[in-house]
C-alpha cells in the first residue's frame, strides 16, 4: 500500500471513501482496514491540502517536501477566501492559534471540533469560513489530517504525528524540490507535458516547465504508459485526474457523463485505458449493490472483467456482493 501511494505520489482525497478505492483498484489484496490502520495506527499515510488547493492522500516522507511546494500558492487563495467569508486577518491568526493550543491539549480533533473552540473565541465559523481556517492552519505546518474517529478522520498536531513540523526544517532548495516533483509525477503519469503537471498540481506553467527541464526529467517524459486494464474506478481517481488533456481517456461524446461540471468527478468504468461507463455504489446492510451505466454495450470479456472487479470491490469493503 504505501508503495501504491508513493508511486502515485498523490490521491485526491476530499472524499476518504474514493481515495481507498483508488488504492483498491490498483493492489490485489489489499483492504478498507488495511488503509484506516496505516492513517490511524502506523501513520504511514497522512492527508493534507496540497495540489489544486484540495485535500490530498500522500506517504509520510512525502508530505513535507510537497507541502513546502504547494502551500505558498495555496497560502494566496486561502487569504483572498477568508476575506471573501467576512474573516478578518487577526481573527484567521487567532483561529490558527486556538488550532494548535486545541490539539496541543486535547489530541486529535475532527473538523466540527474545532470549529466550536474557535466559534467559543467568538471567531467567524460560518459557510466555508471553518474549512479554509483549518485549511491555514494546515499549510503553515501546524496541522495535518490523521487518525480516523468513529469513522471520521481528525486533525493532529503534524509535529507530533510525523515528527517534525513540516517546514521547520530544509526540505531542499525550490530547483531541487521541483526536479523531484516532475520526477516523481511522471514515475506514474508518464507520458506527460508541462502543462499536465501544473494542472495536476495547481503549480504555475513556468514552475512546471522549470521541473521538467531538469536532467533525466525529458526522457521520462517520453516513457511509455503502463499497461490496459478493465476498472472501476472511483470518483477523482488520479487517473482521471493526472493530466490537462483527458481526450485520450474520454471521448467528447461522453465527457459530460464522467465530468458534469461544478468539480464533480463520476465514479468511472474504464476498459484497456478508455471510459466506457460510470457506476454507483449502494450499501444495504452486510451488503452492496454496484450498478454500471454503460455508454454503449459492453463486451463479454469487459463484462466478466467488470463482475470479478465488482466482488474484488465487496471484499476491499469487507462484504458481500449482491448479484
Amino acid at each position: 500500500m504505501d508503495e501504491i501511494v508513493s508511486h502515485l505520489l498523490a490521491v485526491q482525497a476530499q472524499d476518504l471513501h474514493s481515495a481507498r478505492l483508488a488504492l483498491r483498484a490498483r493492489s490485489s489484496d489489499l483492504t478498507a482496514q488495511a488503509v484506516d490502520h496505516a492513517l490511524t495506527v502506523d501513520r504511514s499515510l497522512v492527508v493534507g491540502w496540497l495540489g489544486r488547493g484540495t485535500l490530498h492522500l500522500v506517504h509520510r516522507d512525502d508530505y513535507p517536501w510537497l507541502l513546502s511546494l504547494t502551500a505558498p500558492a495555496r497560502a494566496t487563495t486561502n487569504r483572498r477566501r477568508l476575506r471573501q467569508e467576512g474573516v478578518s486577518e487577526d481573527d484567521a491568526e487567532r483561529a490558527v492559534s486556538v488550532i494548535e493550543k486545541a490539539l496541543t491539549e486535547e489530541g486529535p480533533l475532527t473538523r466540527p471540533d474545532l470549529a466550536a473552540r474557535m466559534a467559543a473565541h467568538g471567531i467567524p465559523t460560518a459557510g466555508q469560513a471553518t474549512p479554509h481556517l483549518v485549511m491555514l492552519a494546515t499549510l503553515r505546518g501546524i496541522s495535518v489530517l490523521g487518525p480516523l474517529e468513529d469513522g471520521v478522520q481528525a486533525f493532529v498536531l503534524a509535529e507530533d504525528w510525523l515528527g517534525t513540523r513540516p517546514g521547520s526544517s530544509r526540505t531542499g532548495a525550490r530547483p531541487e524540490a521541483l526536479s523531484r516533483l516532475a520526477q516523481r509525477y511522471l514515475k506514474g503519469h508518464a507520458p506527460a507535458k508541462p502543462v499536465d503537471l501544473a494542472a495536476w498540481t495547481g503549480l504555475s506553467l513556468r514552475d512546471a516547465r522549470a521541473a521538467f527541464d531538469s536532467p533525466g526529467n525529458q526522457e521520462a517524459a517520453e516513457a511509455e504508459s503502463a499497461g490496459t486494464f478493465a476498472r472501476l474506478l472511483p470518483a477523482f481517481d488520479p487517473y482521471l485526474l493526472g493530466w490537462k488533456d483527458r481526450s485520450f481517456m474520454v471521448q467528447a461524446a461522453h465527457r459530460r457523463r464522467v465530468h458534469p461540471g461544478g468539480g464533480v468527478l463520476r465514479s468511472t468504468v474504464v476498459a484497456d485505458g478508455e471510459a466506457v461507463g460510470t457506476w454507483s455504489l449502494r450499501r444495504d446492510g452486510e451488503r452492496i449493490k454496484i450498478n454500471v451505466d454503460a455508454f454503449e454495450p459492453l463486451s463479454a470479456h469487459v463484462e466478466r472483467d467488470l463482475q470479478r472487479d465488482a466482488l474484488d470491490v465487496a471484499r476491499f469493503e469487507g462484504l458481500t456482493l449482491s448479484r
